[in-house]
C-alpha cells in the first residue's frame, strides 16, 4: 500500500503532466485561440462553481477583492489567449521552452509587487535565460511570432501568479477561480460582441473539439486548479517547485509522441531550451538552499 506522503507526490505529478497536456489540446482543437479560451473558461467557471456549490462555500466577497478578482481574471484570460496564439502560430515546443522562462518574469516584477530587494543571482540567472532564448530565436526565425507571443503570454502569467499571491492569503481558491474564471468569460464575450463575431456558426463545433474542449474545461484547469492546492497544502513547496518544472518537458514530450513530426526541432533548439530549464532548475534548488540557511540560522 502506498503512504499518504507518496500518493500525494503522485498526485501532483499527475496533475503537473495533465498541465503540460494542456498545450497539446491547443494545438488539437481546430477553433482560434480567443474563441477556444472563451469556451475553456466558461466550461471551467460551471465546473469550479459546481465544486464550490457542492462544498457550500459561500460566494460573497468585499467590493475591493472582486475588483481584484475582474483584473486578474483578464490577465488570465490575456495570458492563455496569447499561449494558445503561440501555439497555433507555431507548435507546443517553441511555447512550452518560452513559457518556461516565467520565473524570472516573476523575479523581475516581484520586488514590485512586493517591494523587496532584488536579489542578484536571480538577475544571474535571468541572463543566462536570455542567452537561451536568444539560441532559440537565432535557428528558429520561422516562428518568431510564435516565440513573441508565448514571451508576453510568460509576462501575463508572472503578473497573474503574483496577484494570485496575495489573494490566497484571504479567500479559498476555489472562490478565487470562480470569479477569475467568470470574469474572463464576461470580459471576451464583451470583445467578441464588439467585434461582432458572436454567431452560430461560433457554437458549431467538430465533435473532436467539443471532447477536447471539456477536457481542457474540467479535467485541465477546473479539476487540475482544485487538486494542486490540495496537493500543495500537504506537500513541501521544495517538491512541489520541482515537480512544477516538470511541466514543459512533459509537454514537449506528450506533443513529440502526440503531434509527431510537426514538433521536430532543431539541435540548437533543444541545446536553448535545456539551457532555460536547468537555469530554472538551479534557480529553485538555489533558492531553497538559502532559505534553509536561514532558518538554521534563525534556530541557532
Amino acid at each position: 500500500m502506498l503512504n499518504d506522503k507518496l500518493k500525494n507526490y503522485l498526485h501532483l505529478h499527475f496533475i503537473v503532466f495533465i498541465w503540460g497536456f494542456t498545450a497539446v489540446l491547443g494545438a488539437l482543437i481546430t477553433i482560434d485561440a480567443i474563441p477556444l479560451v472563451w469556451f475553456r473558461m466558461l466550461l471551467a467557471s460551471f465546473f469550479v462553481w459546481l465544486y464550490v456549490a457542492f462544498k457550500k462555500f459561500p460566494l460573497k466577497v468585499p467590493k475591493k477583492a472582486l475588483g481584484i478578482f475582474i483584473v486578474a481574471g483578464i490577465t488570465i484570460a490575456l495570458h492563455w489567449i496569447f499561449f494558445f496564439m503561440a501555439i497555433k502560430v507555431s507548435n507546443v515546443s517553441v511555447t512550452l521552452a518560452t513559457i518556461s522562462t516565467g520565473a524570472f518574469f516573476t523575479a523581475i516584477l516581484e520586488p514590485i509587487f512586493y517591494k523587496r530587494k532584488i536579489i542578484w543571482y536571480e538577475i544571474a540567472f535571468g541572463v543566462i535565460v536570455v542567452f537561451g532564448l536568444y539560441i532559440i530565436f537565432s535557428v528558429e526565425t520561422a516562428y518568431f511570432l510564435g516565440i513573441v507571443f508565448a514571451l508576453i503570454a510568460t509576462l501575463l502569467s508572472a503578473t497573474f501568479s503574483l496577484i494570485n499571491g496575495k489573494l490566497a492569503k484571504q479567500h479559498k481558491p476555489s472562490v478565487i477561480s470562480f470569479y477569475e474564471l467568470t470574469s474572463g468569460v464576461i470580459f471576451i464575450s464583451l470583445y467578441l460582441l464588439v467585434t461582432g463575431s458572436f454567431s452560430s456558426e461560433f457554437f458549431i463545433l467538430s465533435a473532436s473539439d467539443w471532447i477536447y474542449l471539456v477536457l481542457l474545461g474540467s479535467i485541465c484547469t477546473a479539476y487540475a486548479f482544485i487538486g494542486s492546492v490540495k496537493v500543495m497544502k500537504l506537500i513541501s513547496p521544495y517538491t512541489v517547485m520541482l515537480t512544477i518544472n516538470m511541466e514543459p518537458i512533459y509537454g514537449i514530450i506528450l506533443a513529440f509522441v502526440i503531434l509527431g513530426s510537426s514538433e521536430e526541432m532543431s539541435e540548437e533548439f533543444y541545446i536553448g531550451a535545456l539551457i532555460i530549464l536547468s537555469t530554472v532548475l538551479a534557480n529553485g534548488i538555489l533558492k531553497n538552499s538559502l532559505k534553509r540557511k536561514a532558518l538554521v540560522g534563525q534556530t541557532k
